[in-house]
């Protein structure tokens, strides 16, 4: 089936049948109104699938910060909040950012303690949060998936360490033997940080702005584990799992790699 969400049309072939169905879609970087567009795609989307008897959706939404969201968290905590009140049986598991393979968050971080051999440290930058491994996150939807007895709801999925901004970035040039000089600046926002995010990371750049506009508060899990719901799950460690997302890069061009093996000499 072709699907589009933002066309509803398209929708109920797509779920007729179905037993259970994951919602891993954003509309972010899009359009300029995206959270508009992302709010009509999840209405429906749960039409449809209610219209199917669906009996389980997994969603892949954000953490909710301890202050005031971004537009950008604002608009995944929206929905999930329309899925749940609109389809049956939804599973809302919120995560922070997610290490692997084609995740823009981890992208940017990667790219950022990579390529620079001095890093400019602003305040927002000390926001801590618990970033979760891929691994980790496709366990959590499959389980979802398949176990009846998890009550419906919204589930944080915390890593299993707590880590500021920085601290992720160092930990990642650690990892590539890179010891970048670091300075620590009072000033430097979110948005003004964003402007030369183009000079550095291969990320789509509307994509890293709005991700990088977010990190002005702590992500931190205040919703129920869902880690608790999967019992004995062995969560992988930050270290780990960013080696693991390292030795899967795929899409670095050789004139890439050659750039930061520069970079790093």
């Amino acid at each position: 089936c072709r699907v589009d969400v933002t066309d509803a049309s398209t929708l109920p072939p797509a779920v007729r049948g179905c037993d259970a169905a994951i919602y891993l879609v954003h509309s972010m970087g899009n359009v300029a109104d995206y959270a508009q567009e992302a709010r009509a795609s999840a209405q429906a989307f749960a039409a449809a699938c209610t219209e199917a008897g669906v009996r389980r959706v997994v969603y892949l939404g954000g953490v909710a910060p301890e202050g005031p969201p971004s537009v950008h968290l604002a608009s995944r905590l929206e929905t999930g909040r329309v899925l749940r009140e609109q389809a049956q049986g939804v599973l809302e598991l919120r995560a922070a950012m997610i290490i692997g393979e084609g995740s823009e968050s981890w992208r940017i971080c990667r790219d950022l303690a990579v390529r620079l051999p001095l890093m400019v440290l602003p305040r927002w930058l000390r926001t801590r949060s618990y970033p979760v491994a891929i691994r980790d996150v496709v366990a959590a939807i499959v389980h979802g998936v398949l176990d009846d007895d998890v009550p419906a709801g919204s589930y944080d999925l915390p890593g299993p360490e707590c880590l500021r901004a920085e601290d992720i970035l160092r930990r990642i040039a650690h990892l590539r033997d890179i010891e970048p000089i670091t300075l620590r600046v009072p000033i430097l926002s979110p948005q003004l940080s964003s402007y030369w995010l183009k000079l550095v990371t291969t990320a789509n750049y509307d994509l890293a702005r709005e991700l990088i506009e977010g990190l002005t508060n702590d992500l931190l899990p205040s919703r129920p584990h869902y880690w608790e719901e999967m019992g004995g799950h062995e969560l992988q460690s930050f270290d780990d799992a960013a080696r693991e997302a390292m030795r899967d890069e795929r899409t670095l061009a050789r004139r890439t790699r050659a750039l930061e093996r520069a970079v790093h000499w």
